[in-house]
């Protein structure tokens, strides 16, 4: 006969919320996103093994996130400012392109979170840059 091993309950309901926040913001209004961001770090010390996890996890997704946002948007505006000479338009490019894919890294990340979460499960790698 197997013995079943019970985890101890930990509550996913407040690690839900901030993904759901998370997911709420739109590029223009990080509101929900920092009120997410908010209750993660008041909570992560608090929260069980596994739910610390995810707590990590979304501070992780935060910042990685507004830095290279930060760099798509100087490139953005040094290739906007600097188009008018020509010289500027790989940079304008490049700021694009760098906004595009961490907008759509963001929501990746947040969907892989939310199965491991789900799932009951820690997140495996909350401090990777990938998913």
């Amino acid at each position: 006969m197997t013995e079943v091993t019970e985890r101890p309950h930990e509550d996913r309901v407040l690690p839900l919320v901030v993904y759901g926040l998370y997911l709420l913001s739109v590029p223009s209004v990080w509101v929900a996103v920092l009120l997410g961001l908010v209750l993660a770090y008041a909570n992560r010390e608090h929260a069980g093994p596994r739910t610390a996890t995810h707590y990590q996890f979304l501070i992780q997704t935060f910042w990685k996130s507004i830095w290279w946002a930060v760099i798509g948007v100087v490139l953005c505006i040094v290739g906007g400012i600097f188009s008018v000479v020509l010289i500027g338009i790989p940079f304008l490019i490049a700021g694009v392109l760098i906004l595009a894919a961490v907008h759509i890294w963001f929501y990746i990340r947040l969907a892989v979170g939310l199965i491991y979460l789900a799932q009951d499960e820690p997140h495996p790698r909350p401090d990777a840059w990938l998913f």
